[in-house]
């Protein structure tokens, strides 16, 4: 019996005792401008900060952000220490770091990764209602890539977050009838 669901070319079966405990526990982006990226990941996805960490002799802040219930926020650690431990050891967060002096800096952008040359391309969001969902982003102002009826793949929206890079929003209820064709 094979250890993955699928079949792709490079895949191995042998799963490393060594790797039984990895956790996938980040994905980094450079900001910009932290008030305007932290306000946009709070206010708009909803994100709680966990973790700031400074880094004075390098000039440059890290800021760990997760999607975390009000109701489970009573699991997270007072304790610095123990909440660098939580931090660190939970699976999917997202890591914003800002390079000190690049918000007054106007030669300082980002790439996408969706420009030439092509590279990374974006972070996922699932949303229990993608309508409702982008409804609520449009009222915000939010700038939208592709909305859920534009191009060829309906059901999926992208928007952009304030330093352009993309999000996908999808209802992880509905791909199974967009995807439908793909399996």
């Amino acid at each position: 019996m094979s250890r993955h669901f699928d079949q792709a070319q490079g895949l191995t079966e042998e799963h490393d005792p060594a790797t039984h405990e990895f956790v996938f526990n980040q994905t980094m982006l450079r900001i910009k401008d932290p008030e305007r990226a932290l306000k946009f990941y709070t206010s708009v996805l909803g994100m709680t900060l966990i973790k700031r960490l400074d880094f004075d002799e390098m000039k440059f802040t890290l800021y760990f952000l997760a999607c975390i219930p009000p109701e489970r926020l009573i699991d997270w650690s007072n304790d610095d220490n123990q909440r660098i431990v939580q931090t660190f050891s939970r699976p999917a967060m997202l890591e914003l770091t800002h390079n000190w002096g690049d918000e007054s800096d106007d030669s300082v952008s980002y790439h996408s990764g969706n420009e030439q040359p092509k590279g990374f391309g974006h972070i996922g969001f699932a949303v229990p209602h993608i309508d409702d969902a982008c409804e609520r982003f449009e009222s915000l102002g939010v700038e939208f890539k592709k909305k859920p009826n534009d191009g060829g793949m309906k059901g999926i929206a992208f928007i952009k977050d304030p330093d352009g890079y993309w999000i996908e929003i999808f209802t992880p209820d509905r791909l199974p009838d967009l995807l439908g064709g793909r399996l």
